[in-house]
């Protein structure tokens, strides 16, 4: 190996070695999206191992927010234009939280004429948890039917008369669902129920959104 090959190895490994290193989520792709390598900050936000990435499409394992935005960096990547892309993104985390931020692709190659790979960077903006997307456990019609008379302003009295339970019942189902979702009020509560269509919104009074039985 002559002395030229060498230092290139070389160079090469101590780039691996600090691609491997850095904190923020990196990954190589092909001009497709497919990804050729991953350092593990990037597995970690999918939950996974660097090797089991390889192969998986970036734009699957993060869903683009707004389709348009990928329409046109495909338009301008068969175009061979050479600029910084950024997609808005959402993915689920390990923990089973939606996360969302921005990916950052960077056209790199040996050459202006070569077919360029991608330099993927994620930047994690933020994380709604999974109580914001849907109840961890279903609500119950009964359940339901408690937060759309706690809309109309019912009382703990009047909510139990209107659904056969007595006081203790409604108010041990009104705990259970603030400790599901975390609401700190019954205030907080019925807007939770609202973002999360257990009732239906627009619509007075308030009522919910499943069949109402048991």
């Amino acid at each position: 190996m002559d002395a030229d090959r060498r230092e290139a190895v070389l160079w090469r490994n101590r780039a691996l070695t600090l691609f491997d290193r850095v904190t923020v989520p990196v990954a190589v792709c092909d001009v497709y999206g497919s990804v050729l390598l991953a350092n593990p900050a990037m597995a970690a936000e999918c939950g996974t191992t660097p090797g089991r990435l390889r192969g998986r499409e970036v734009l699957q394992l993060f869903r683009p927010r707004e389709e348009a935005q990928v329409e046109r960096i495909a338009e301008a990547l068969r175009l061979r234009h050479r600029s910084r892309y950024q997609v808005s993104v959402r993915w689920r985390a390990p923990g089973g939280g939606e996360r969302y931020g921005e990916l950052t692709a960077d056209p790199v190659s040996d050459s202006v004429d070569a077919t360029p790979a991608l330099l993927v960077m994620l930047r994690v903006d933020g994380e709604r948890e999974r109580c914001e997307q849907a109840p961890a456990v279903p609500v119950t019609p009964r359940e339901a039917r408690i937060l759309a008379l706690l809309a109309q302003g019912a009382t703990t009295a009047r909510a139990a008369r209107e659904t056969g339970l007595t006081a203790d019942g409604v108010t041990y189902h009104l705990r259970r669902l603030s400790a599901r979702w975390g609401a700190a009020n019954r205030t907080e509560l019925v807007a939770r129920a609202y973002a999360l269509g257990v009732l239906t919104s627009g619509v007075w009074p308030p009522s919910a959104a499943l069949p109402e039985s048991g």
